[in-house]
């Protein structure tokens, strides 16, 4: 083993969403000294900064974990894609783009659960200070913030068409998914400016980097966490080829999402007991809610062909389009490279009598045989529903002592009768709208699942058959004052010092959207609470 040569107040393990803003607030005052290990590479790669390069990065092994479920039970035993960024910034450089905080409700629900300081007027400073909002700061958004977050380049006429028959069907038009209330359509906002992506790597770490008090090691991939007694005192990891350690004067933060924090305190003997000895790994702490209550938000796409060449399907399969889209870009920062996963999209009730929306729509500008697959050689667009608030709960458990080895990852998909429900009731809200006036003129047909898809029974086996995740993974280091919980309200992993998570895997229950917005606001809570206990106690390896 090489013994690290420098000590270090905090180790940071991941340099993802929730990694990269911690690197940046722990380093800034100049007092800390800290490390921040990202297994993967740097975010070089020019299509992790041009939006559209998402879909050029979903099969990319150097970028991406590439992680697949465990066959799921209730989806034909078919083994579902989990994606996850391997890079600087994580998800955070590799995702869609969208932003999406979730509803006020989800954060008062966190703190109704006991989890105090976790409401949303507790929250809501921490979103607002993360922000550098194009259309400006109100009392719900912030300016001057690392994360940039903009308008779409420019509107679209199937977008607008869109939005236009929710408002047939008795959808209101919104202009802001993140306001007091989320219900509606209209377009998504995107962490981008001027075209590029902003991730948390590009928008916290890069100037953090040039601070003398940040370490930052690439390719390095955490065995285990270091304990005396119940202690956290460092971190073991591997790079190029050889072993490292490096200690924590105050604290080891895991950071690594929801599929790699519960897997990093397994191996290093913090979870199942039963299930760490039967791979013989020695037993730190006895704690069955590390890599339990796995949440997931689970989509069902459907398909149109569109009477009129204006889908990204006709730029991508015309030579001539994709010089001028190209162009275009560079010299406007606008059109088809600007776009993320979502374009347009929808918050719904499916039963009027609910609160609050608990179904989401993506309206999506191309179709593809599968997720990543090449475009059809024909006008096409993409509606996929996604139920927010799923009752299914689902497992990450390590398979052996490998660091390397992937972890079985189980969401249980459509595992409770609930979720059948709604996501069937999702399916026929998404149908409603594209029957409107408004869609109809662009639609030439539905290619999936086709209208002879009707019944209930036809549209749950096509779910079971084709639904997929819409890659947010949460919950599986689960804050909580219940003895299942894993870390409390200050995101100190119970029963054991210097040990903390800060990342998605810490959501008590999956926000009703997209996550990536609610982990950075994570992070920057996080920091703060870190920072706050540090004035505590006396600074370690930089006093």
């Amino acid at each position: 083993m090489a013994q690290n040569s420098q000590a270090y107040d905090y180790i940071v393990v991941g340099a993802g969403s929730a990694g990269c803003v911690l690197a940046n607030r722990l380093t800034a005052s100049g007092r800390h000294r800290v490390l921040l290990l990202e297994a993967g590479p740097k975010d070089s790669h020019v299509w992790i900064h041009i939006p559209l390069g998402y879909g050029k990065l979903f099969t990319n092994a150097k970028y991406n974990w590439l992680y697949t479920s465990e066959p799921e039970p209730q989806l034909n035993n078919r083994q579902i894609i989990q994606p996850r960024g391997k890079v600087l910034g994580g998800s955070s450089s590799i995702n869609g783009l969208l932003y999406v905080r979730g509803q006020p409700q989800d954060f008062d629900h966190w703190r109704q659960l006991g989890n105090t300081g976790w409401g949303f007027d507790d929250v809501l400073p921490y979103f607002r200070k993360s922000e550098d909002q194009e259309r400006g700061a109100d009392d719900l958004h912030g300016v001057g913030g690392p994360l940039a977050v903009s308008n779409v380049s420019e509107p679209h006429p199937l977008c607008e068409a869109f939005i236009e028959a929710a408002g047939q069907a008795g959808f209101p038009r919104t202009e802001d998914f993140n306001g007091r209330d989320q219900e509606g359509a209209g377009y998504f906002q995107l962490t981008a400016r001027n075209g590029r992506r902003k991730s948390t790597a590009a928008g916290y770490l890069k100037p953090a980097r040039k601070r003398p008090n940040l370490t930052v090691a690439t390719g390095a991939l955490a065995t285990r966490i270091l304990f005396e007694g119940r202690r956290a005192t460092g971190v073991e990891y591997t790079q190029d080829g050889t072993r490292h350690s490096a200690h924590a004067g105050i604290e080891v933060i895991i950071a690594g999402g929801a599929f790699n924090s519960p897997q990093l305190l397994q191996l290093s003997g913090v979870g199942p007991a039963e299930h760490l000895r039967s791979l013989g790994i020695p037993v730190v702490a006895d704690r069955p809610g590390v890599g339990a209550d796995l949440q997931d938000h689970f989509q069902v796409r459907m398909q149109y062909r569109c009477t009129e060449p204006i889908t990204m399907n006709d730029v991508v399969n015309s030579w001539h389009r994709r010089i001028h889209a190209g162009l275009r870009y560079m010299t406007s920062r606008k059109g088809v490279l600007t776009i993320g996963a979502g374009y347009a999209g929808a918050f719904l009730r499916t039963r009027a009598e609910l609160e609050t929306p608990d179904v989401q729509i993506h309206f999506i500008l191309f179709s593809a045989g599968s997720l990543g697959g090449n475009l059809h050689p024909f006008p096409g667009f993409t509606s996929s529903v996604c139920q927010l608030r799923p009752e299914s709960r689902g497992f990450v458990r390590i398979k052996s002592r490998d660091p390397a080895a992937a972890p079985a990852i189980q969401p249980r998909y459509l595992s409770t009768q609930s979720d059948i429900d709604t996501i069937l009731a999702g399916i026929k809200l998404q149908r409603k709208i594209m029957s409107q006036k408004a869609m109809q003129h662009y639609i030439a047909e539905e290619r999936v699942p086709g209208p002879d898809c009707a019944s209930d029974a036809d549209l749950l086996a096509y779910a079971r058959e084709t639904g997929t995740t819409i890659f947010h993974p949460t919950s599986t280091c689960r804050m909580g004052a219940d003895p299942a919980a894993v870390v409390d309200e200050r995101l100190r992993v119970s029963g054991l010092s210097g040990l903390r998570v800060i990342d998605a895997s810490i959501m008590p229950t999956v926000v009703s959207g997209n996550t990536n917005a609610a982990v950075v606001m994570i992070a920057e809570k996080g920091a703060d609470m870190i920072l706050e206990d540090a004035n505590q106690a006396p600074l370690a390896a930089s006093a």
